[in-house]
Order: structure tokens, then C-alpha cells, then sequence
């Protein structure tokens, strides 16, 4: 399976890196910003590097837009897995529009409210995952992370 992997810096970053067990079992193609730290951990790996800032930017969105149709045009993953931020909107939207399955992983410091990024991409995903119960009792279409960990390793 070819998967395309999109967040923003830091700890969006960080979340995907930690679902390795996972990814690394299948062909990956990374979108993300180029920082020396992103640069260092995705070395050996295929990037694409995406505009920011991306909150409220609007000629970065379309940018990021345009480059989201290149991307999903020329790679056609099967999977486009996201963990935020503003950077995933394009991608999940697009994504979907070229038949792609699609998952958004929500920060682990939404507790009571999904990301301005999660309710805009809400409508184009297969699947969301939340990881906290009271944002599964506001979103019945989520799942509890967990279950997608418990689902990697087993």
C-alpha cells in the first residue's frame, strides 16, 4: 500500500513518527515543512515539502492546494493518513475527491473540541480518530486511537 503522511512541524510531527510500526510496512511518501529538524528525520525518505504558515494564509492554502494536486496525481496513494495541521486540508480534501481513503488523527490536546483542521476535513474522511472520550461521545464517527494502535500491532 502506498501512503501519504501529512502534518505540520512539531508535534503533529512527532505523532506520525510514533505510528512507525505501522507505516513502515508500506511505501511512504511524506508531506510536511522543511525545517532542519524534518530534513534530519526524513532523510532516506520521499517529501514533499509543503508552504507555511497555513493559518489563515490564504495564498499558502492555495499553494499548498496546488501542490496537493500534483502530489496526489503523480504518487496515487491508496491512504492518506494526517495528524494535523492546517497543511492536511488540502491533501484530505483533494485525496478524497481522487478516491483515496483517508484518516485524520486528532491531537491529543483536543479534549472537548476537534481542531478548526479536523472539523473542516470532517466530511472527506474514512475515518477519525480521537483520543479522548468525551470528543467519541460529541463525534460518534470517531475512533478511540487506541483501537487503531491495538488494530497496528496486532
Amino acid at each position: 500500500m502506498k501512503i501519504l503522511l501529512v502534518s505540520s512541524t512539531g508535534g503533529h510531527f512527532n505523532a506520525l513518527q510514533q505510528l512507525r510500526s505501522f507505516w513502515s510496512q508500506h511505501e511512504c511518501i511524506w508531506v510536511t515543512f522543511d525545517t532542519e529538524s524534518t530534513r534530519i528525520a526524513l532523510q532516506n525518505q520521499s517529501v514533499y515539502w509543503a508552504f507555511s504558515p497555513t493559518n489563515r494564509h490564504l495564498l499558502n492554502l492555495m499553494r499548498n492546494f496546488l501542490l496537493a494536486w500534483q502530489v496526489i496525481k503523480f504518487e496515487r496513494p491508496q491512504l492518506i493518513l494526517s495528524t494535523g495541521a492546517g497543511v492536511a486540508v488540502p491533501f484530505i480534501i483533494l485525496g478524497k475527491l481522487f478516491r483515496c481513503k483517508t484518516v485524520f488523527i486528532e491531537s491529543y490536546t483536543r479534549i472537548k473540541e476537534l481542531s478548526l483542521s479536523a472539523r473542516l476535513v470532517l466530511p472527506f474522511l474514512d475515518k477519525l480518530y480521537v483520543q479522548w472520550p468525551s470528543l467519541k461521545t460529541k463525534y460518534p464517527q470517531a475512533e478511540f486511537l487506541s483501537d487503531f494502535c491495538r488494530k497496528v500491532t496486532h
